[in-house]
């Protein structure tokens, strides 16, 4: 599940081939909670997922001499890969008890783990589906605050929840890369607020035409390859 920033040569996320594809190729993993009685919300569901990858990019594991660093570094080296699982009960309880982050939301649960090598997933996270992640919102989300960050998905591409999950991460991330220091720690320090919704197709228009962050689907599934997702729209950013 890749996607594109700006027309970069040497993008992580372009459908073309780079010199990235030379590198070895890892991922990194991200498991939602379904529970059979209370799944939740689509968009918790997405956002949870978006502010799971930023605190997993800002950890003090992942950075410098961190425990997490090196394979967070190759990860960012090569295609810049997330895929999204789904788990409940005993499952979710062992993805739990391997290293990684649980990030919560209104009621969404996502565990994001440090990358693995693309064909090297832990037994425990290689049994969990990857299909099965549909969710809906029980009510239309409410209008996004425009003076916090906002992940704009194209209302033109139908996604699963798993593949808009990893795809808002993908904007999150490309955010987050745009960012001086500074920005980034005030971003952290508050908490990595953020929404995520679908924009309409005029502002659609709007988004993609003022160089903020978009991204752009490599095409490993669902969607076709060059499919533009996600617009990552911060304040600091417009």
């Amino acid at each position: 599940m890749d996607g594109v920033t700006s027309e970069l040569n040497d993008s992580p996320f372009r459908s073309e081939s780079s010199a990235r594809d030379t590198a070895p190729q890892f991922v990194l993993p991200l498991v939602v909670r379904i529970e059979r009685g209370a799944p939740p919300a689509r968009t918790d569901a997405l956002e949870t997922a978006a502010r799971a990858v930023l605190v997993m990019l800002s950890d003090e594991r992942s950075l410098g001499e961190g425990e997490w660093a090196q394979a967070m570094r190759d990860w960012q080296d090569a295609r810049i890969r997330k895929v999204v699982r789904r788990a409940r009960g005993a499952e979710w309880r062992r993805a739990e008890a391997l290293p990684g982050i649980t990030v919560t939301g209104k009621a969404a649960e996502v565990r994001v783990f440090p990358p693995v090598p693309l064909d090297g997933w832990p037994k425990e996270l290689a049994k969990l589906q990857v299909s099965g992640t549909d969710l809906d919102d029980p009510e239309p989300p409410v209008e996004a605050d425009r003076s916090a960050p906002v992940l704009w998905l194209n209302p033109d591409v139908e996604m699963s929840a798993g593949k808009a999950m990893a795809q808002a991460g993908h904007g999150a991330q490309l955010a987050w890369w745009e960012l001086s220091d500074e920005e980034r720690a005030a971003w952290r320090d508050a908490g990595f607020p953020l929404a995520v919704r679908t924009a309409d197709p005029a502002r659609w228009r709007d988004l993609t035409s003022i160089g903020l962050p978009l991204v752009r689907d490599a095409g490993f599934t669902e969607i076709a390859p060059g499919s533009c997702t996600v617009v990552a729209d911060h304040p600091a950013l417009r």
